[in-house]
């Protein structure tokens, strides 16, 4: 059944209201027309419930915009959803990925993740080529998906809002790497489903790592937000030493805009419930209003916490992650780097998840906390442990 404006609908029902279905709800696509987004292909979901979210098609189908009721959760930066034809992977020492940089997903891999690095590049049987060097976060949040489907589908009285499309990062003597990725959403409902499966196409065996960089902000985020996780230890922080309390920013609570911040990451180590499955969740309990991430352990085991606080650029990043913090050389010494064969693939499956009310958000609270208890200290002394990777690898 549908649960639409306060009702339970049978697919009769909702037919009686309606000419269309996308009176209430429905994916349609558009194209967006002026400045550094024109030419963009760009998929529009309505669930009915409140929930509206976009999907950038030419940005590997991520996620741009979000919002629920008319309040935003999704982040803008400055870099508007720039066309990738725009984009320059290798401009600015590796840092021109920031150019391209904005939405509440943005998907970082699919052979690197985090900093700029040089790594060997014997894995690609080109004898012309002794290294490879990555910019931050790797291609392929700024490549056009093949759009292989998307609409409504009923079965029996339940619809599913869904899209499908290939990503392909591919070059002659180097990965042949395809993300194959598909969005849901029920109508009447208040949370989108992520599936991705990455395949190595190619025949070399290829190295892969991979996370969702998923940024939420204003009004959700705003003075007084709370950092909601299954903590067991906190790993790493990026700011420790002399910045490490300087800016008077803990994990937990979050600060309104401030000029001069510099961005802190903190690396935790997360507990997964009974299902293996670790939520973590921003929440504002003025506006009654919260969204929480629900990805798998055993497909991203590691999770980083983003705070850029700097005034114009106000955001908060959930960031779920194949790999440690360490990066693409630490984890080919620590035999924790992915490796593909031919046909091989690894999967990904993520919630983003709308909670409407007081009660929801105790509801979310109270089962992340039964996970694991968080630690109650604003500034948690890093423990530099990073649990080792490679039985998963």
């Amino acid at each position: 059944m549908v649960e639409l404006y306060g009702k339970t609908l049978s697919r009769r029902q909702v037919s009686e209201r309606s000419g269309m279905l996308s009176q209430f709800a429905g994916v349609r696509l558009m194209t967006l027309g002026d400045g550094v987004e024109r030419g963009i292909r760009m998929l529009e979901f309505r669930t009915g419930s409140g929930l509206r979210f976009t999907a950038l098609v030419d940005r590997a189908l991520d996620i741009a915009d979000c919002d629920f009721k008319g309040q935003a959760i999704g982040w803008h930066s400055p870099s508007g959803f720039r066309n990738p034809g725009l984009h320059d992977y290798e401009g600015e020492g590796g840092l021109a990925w920031a150019r391209s940089f904005s939405g509440l997903l943005v998907t970082c891999g699919l052979d690197h993740i985090l900093g700029r690095e040089e790594v060997p590049a014997d894995s690609y049987n080109y004898p012309g080529r002794k290294t490879v060097i990555h910019s931050l976060h790797g291609r392929v949040g700024t490549i056009p998906a093949r759009l292989t489907g998307y609409g409504e589908t009923w079965d029996g009285d339940r619809c599913v809002l869904w899209a499908e499309g290939t990503v392909q990062q591919s070059a002659v003597f180097g990965e042949d790497l395809h993300l194959i990725r598909r969005i849901e959403a029920d109508v009447g409902g208040n949370e989108i489903r992520l599936s991705d499966r990455v395949v190595n196409h190619g025949f070399n065996r290829t190295p892969h790592m991979y996370f969702y960089h998923v940024n939420v902000s204003h009004p959700l985020l705003d003075e007084g937000s709370r950092y909601l996780a299954p903590i067991r230890d906190v790993v790493w922080a990026g700011h420790a030493g002399e910045r490490y309390q300087a800016q008077k920013v803990g994990y937990r609570t979050m600060p309104a805009p401030q000029s001069g911040f510099s961005e802190q990451v903190w690396q935790h180590e997360m507990a997964a419930d009974a299902n293996g499955e670790v939520p973590v969740a921003v929440v504002n309990d003025q506006l009654g209003l919260g969204f929480e991430v629900v990805t798998r352990k055993d497909q991203l085991p590691c999770a980083y916490q983003w705070q850029n606080f700097q005034a114009g650029q106000y955001a908060l990043g959930i960031e779920p992650s194949t790999h440690h913090v360490l990066g693409n050389l630490a984890a080919r010494e620590r035999g924790e780097m992915i490796w593909l064969e031919h046909s091989e693939s690894r999967s990904y499956d993520a919630v983003f998840r709308v909670l409407d009310g007081a009660g929801a958000i105790a509801e979310a609270e109270a089962k992340i906390a039964s996970i694991a208890r968080q630690p109650q200290q604003d500034y948690p002394a890093p423990s530099g442990n990073f649990p080792g990777l490679a039985d998963r690898a």
